[in-house]
């Protein structure tokens, strides 16, 4: 089995569920703190890609308050979003998990399960 890599937040409690129970299945898991090592553009749109979405509204945390001090809203442009997103990696929903091409955001948890 292939290197599994999750972009993680340890303060994060469904972060840490997915990470253990990636942990527990053996597989080998390689931790991003993508908030200390945050993920360039490029990355952010393979991640995009990878989880098929065809938008970053779909991994974006829109509770997040540095979205509203940033002026941006359900119609803010890809342009804008990723420019956000790596700028304040924190607008990145977590954990997402990777697997080869293929990606998943681990909420619930469980949804880490799909990627094995």
């Amino acid at each position: 089995m292939a290197v599994i890599t999750i972009w993680h937040n340890p303060r994060c409690s469904k972060s840490r569920q997915a990470l253990s129970l990636l942990q527990e299945t053996g597989a080998e898991v390689a931790v991003r703190r993508y908030l200390e090592d945050p993920p360039a553009p490029v990355e952010i749109e393979a991640a995009r890609d990878a989880l098929g979405l065809g938008s970053l509204h779909g991994m974006l945390r829109s509770g997040e308050k540095i979205l509203r001090e940033l002026g941006l809203d359900s119609d803010a442009s890809e342009t804008a979003l990723l420019a956000a997103m790596a700028a304040h990696p924190i607008l990145i929903e977590r954990p997402i998990v990777f697997a080869g091409a293929r990606a998943v955001i681990g909420r619930p948890p469980e949804k880490v399960r799909a990627i094995l």
